[in-house]
């Protein structure tokens, strides 16, 4: 049996939108765009959304539409992919890196509140895998120190926090639609914010900062020096096809989560992260903590059943410990765990329950 980590969902309904931008000729960055961004508005229920083309891309025009950039620190967890403190570098400002809850994964907010100095402009939190964050203990650190918050939403499209959904709640968030986001486009971002002057500045400059609302009544002026992050009508077909079933993906994957918490359930070998209280996960991946975990993977893969790791504990990378605009503070004992522990298990729209059976008992084999 070959169980593959991820499928992307791709409907024949979502081929033909493809196929009528094709056949449209306007492939670039247009109306298709914009209707993609007004309908994923609509579903996250936030004021603006604007399409880029990642969302590394998306967090550094966050990062700039607050005027980050040198002499300003930015507070980002340990374990995340490294792009959520690599942005901090590309507009020249500093990532102080700290370590996340162990229960969780997230950001471990007393080490947050430690690493806060007079240079701290921002934290750049992670809502890993699709648990969302606790907003109400960001926020009181944000009210406290004058701080924004900037949301790594990478993963969790559809996860909420007290019934309001993720994109709501930070400053700023910023979402992913790489393939192994279950709403995808192959590659792609969408920010969301309900702050009307940063939308607009934001909207300006991943179109080489034009004046997007003059254009069409004044004729195109550049009013500050932008660049080029819009995404193409090709790729937002794909993600508008995909955005008009999203219920109906989400709702499979938070079945498929609890077809393997209940599988699991009475293996004392494995260990099931905490969802944040109040939350509603929307299960990108989903996690176990185990021992051997290396051992486990390499033994999985040979059973044809493609398992990964959750993600990287940066200060272990030569990109940021050998880095003089980089900070590394406090200890990493809780992200070195969930980097040596954690393990994702295939999850996809058309994986049965037969196969999450299969998955779970080579997985029990497997450990012993």
């Amino acid at each position: 049996m070959n169980i593959p980590l991820i499928k992307p969902y791709i409907n024949d309904n979502i081929k033909q939108k493809v196929l009528e931008v094709l056949e449209s000729g306007y492939l670039t960055e247009g109306p298709v765009t914009r209707k993609f961004e007004k309908k994923f508005s609509e579903y996250i229920g936030s004021k603006h959304s604007i399409a880029v083309t990642s969302c590394t891309t998306g967090l550094e025009i966050a990062l700039r539409s607050l005027n980050i950039g040198p002499g300003d620190e930015v507070i980002v967890p340990d374990y995340t992919y490294p792009a959520t403190a690599s942005v901090v570098n590309i507009v020249g400002a500093k990532a102080v890196i700290v370590d996340i809850d162990k229960s969780n994964m997230l950001i471990d907010y007393k080490e947050v509140k430690k690493a806060v100095t007079d240079k701290t402009k921002a934290i750049i939190s992670v809502s890993i895998f699709g648990n969302p964050l606790n907003y109400h203990e960001l926020n009181k650190i944000k009210e406290k120190y004058g701080l924004y918050i900037i949301e790594d939403a990478a993963c969790s499209v559809g996860a909420e926090f007290e019934n309001i959904k993720v994109g709501n709640w930070a400053d700023i968030s910023v979402f992913s639609f790489h393939p192994r986001k279950f709403i995808t486009t192959g590659e792609g971002g969408m920010i969301t914010t309900n702050n009307d002057a940063r939308a607009e500045w934001m909207n300006s400059y991943k179109h080489f900062g034009m004046n997007m609302n003059n254009a069409a009544r004044e004729g195109i002026q550049f009013d500050i020096i932008g660049t080029n992050y819009k995404l193409s009508n090709i790729l937002s077909a794909v993600g508008l096809g995909q955005l008009g079933i999203i219920d109906k993906l989400l709702a499979k994957r938070i079945e498929l989560a609890e077809n393997y918490k209940k599988l699991l359930a009475h293996y004392e070998q494995v260990f099931i992260p905490r969802v944040t209280t109040n939350g509603k996960h929307s299960y990108q991946s989903f996690c176990i903590f185990i021992d051997h975990r290396d051992r486990v993977m390499n033994d999985m893969r040979k059973l044809g059943i493609e398992v990964q790791i959750g993600t990287y504990s940066l200060h272990l990378h030569n990109a940021f410990k050998e880095n003089n605009n980089i900070k590394l503070h406090g200890s990493f004992e809780n992200s070195l765990y969930a980097f040596n522990h954690c393990l994702a298990l295939p999850l996809y729209h058309q994986l049965t329950f037969e196969q999450q059976k299969f998955i779970t008992d080579k997985l029990i084999e497997v450990l012993g």
